[in-house]
């Protein structure tokens, strides 16, 4: 891993330089703004598709922001260990020759691990993508990576609920720049500090603090018993919110279909979803809030 103090910066790949005060501006502006207590952690992934229970990490950017403005800044390429097919390479750029030879996650993981150890998070469609494929990778190494307790600030939820638009257009409308090497895990990474500098200071009714923003970025149902709501609480008891069994308590559907929960466990569903699911056939279920008890 590569890791730079200050406002020092490293780029990800040859040839796409990265200048010294390139977000670094952007950077100490979100210290001040969202008066951190531990760190920052901006992420963004390159993968072999959208699966997130089937696909791989092909390239990984982080940048570690602490409360004294310091920074890590840390790019690597990932040998997924399958092929990256050609639609996934028209995206990014990234190839099976340009991985050829690299290390894979496993390689990366610990190190890693402790990086994004006691760090909130950052990012560009973050929570819908890019920290369940960073948990999934780590699983299959059979390491824990939590992340739901921690503050997530998806800059893609707020442009979505003030600008809806892509990133470029995030870049454009936010930064008046337009994006260069999009799908580029380093530049997006750069381009989301900004975005996200400059919507907290275009939109003053965006709470200053992480906790508050937080709660703006990943609003939940409290009826959901997961963070996705593929189970909720109906009548305090954990029942099914999808597929041909919506509306059927977990409990019932132990007894009456069980083949069905073992295709979940095998579908492509969160961690936490196939841990509810694991724990029913077992005869472990959650308890309900005190709210509904």
């Amino acid at each position: 891993m590569v890791r730079a103090r200050g406002s020092a910066a490293v780029a990800c790949r040859p040839g796409v330089p990265m200048t010294q005060d390139q977000g670094a501006g952007d950077a100490r502006a979100l210290v001040e703004r969202l008066k951190l207590r531990r760190p920052l952690v901006f992420l963004d992934l390159e993968s072999t598709g959208t699966s997130v229970s089937s696909d791989r990490i092909v390239e990984i950017a982080i940048l570690r922001l602490h409360p004294d403005g310091t920074e890590e800044f840390l790019c690597r390429r990932v040998n997924p260990g399958v092929p990256i097919p050609a639609e996934a390479t028209a995206v990014h750029g990234i190839s099976d020759a340009d991985v050829e030879g690299k290390p894979p996650f496993a390689s990366y993981a610990k190190s890693l691990l402790e990086l994004l150890n006691d760090c909130d998070f950052a990012g560009f469609a973050i929570a819908r993508f890019d920290l369940p494929l960073l948990q999934a990778e780590f699983q299959r190494l059979s390491l824990e990576f939590k992340w739901r307790d921690r503050a997530v600030i998806d800059a893609m939820a707020i442009f979505h609920a003030k600008e809806p638009r892509d990133l470029a257009g995030a870049v454009r409308f936010y930064c008046g720049r337009d994006l260069s090497g999009a799908h580029a895990a380093d530049e997006d990474l750069r381009a989301t500090v900004g975005v996200l500098r400059a919507q907290l200071e275009r939109y003053e009714d965006l709470p200053d603090g992480l906790g508050g923003l937080n709660e703006f970025c990943n609003p939940r149902n409290p009826n959901w018993v997961d963070a996705d709501g593929k189970f909720t609480w109906v009548g305090g008891v954990v029942t099914l919110a999808f597929g041909k069994h919506k509306g059927t308590p977990l409990q019932r559907l132990v007894v009456e279909d069980a083949d069905y929960l073992a295709w979940v466990l095998e579908g492509d569903f969160s961690a936490e979803v196939k841990e509810l699911v694991r724990n029913a056939l077992e005869g472990r279920y959650p308890q309900p809030p005190d709210t509904m008890t």
